[in-house]
């Protein structure tokens, strides 16, 4: 699934959504109501550069080839994200560097699923801890608290293009910056 990508059938609608006025004035912690359904439509590229919408049978088939008939495959909907590890995640292009510097290969800041990538002033990796317990302005208007450093699990092995392992980037995170793991998967694979 990792080849995989989503992108909106609309984007010019989703990019700005008809009640971003109405939302902009929720008190922070509400909900806001969602925009036009029809505006949010979803569609999935393939590796192979298909387009197949989200709801389209053939996408389960195409993401299900491979896994055992014992098992099942389903795409669930949710007007509500669904959070992998934080509701919002971050980390510096310095730290991407300073990894890249420490495991002498190129690393695709990609690899950290993250929702905001900082470009700081600090040339040093890990900058951004000194961020935890403090609240941070994003534009005009958002505002975010950091609360922890953000744990890493095995994901940050697979190249985000080919999908290819490399456990070597989780062994480095984990041993040379022992507190942003929290992974139940073994080290020494």
């Amino acid at each position: 699934m990792l080849r995989y990508r989503p992108q909106f059938r609309y984007p010019e609608r989703a990019a700005k959504p008809p009640n971003l006025t109405e939302a902009v004035s929720i008190a922070p912690g509400v909900m806001p109501v969602n925009g036009d359904p029809h505006d949010l439509i979803l569609d999935v590229v393939t590796p192979s550069g298909e387009v197949v919408a989200v709801d389209d049978p053939v996408l389960v088939e195409m993401l299900g080839e491979g896994i055992s008939e014992k098992n099942r495959l389903t795409l669930m909907h949710s007007d509500r994200g669904f959070i992998d590890c934080r509701p919002v995640s971050l980390i510096s292009l310095q730290t991407v560097r300073h990894l890249e510097a420490e495991l002498s290969i190129p690393i695709d800041k990609r690899r950290f699923r993250a929702n905001i990538y900082l470009n700081l002033a600090s040339d040093y990796g890990f900058a951004e801890d000194e961020l935890v317990g403090r609240k941070l302005r994003i534009g005009s208007s958002a505002v975010i608290m950091v609360l922890e450093r953000d744990p890493r699990c095995k994901m940050i092995s697979l190249d985000p293009d080919t999908g290819e392992h490399n456990p070597e980037v989780l062994r480095k995170v984990a041993h040379a910056h022992a507190t942003l793991l929290n992974s139940p998967f073994r080290l020494d694979s």
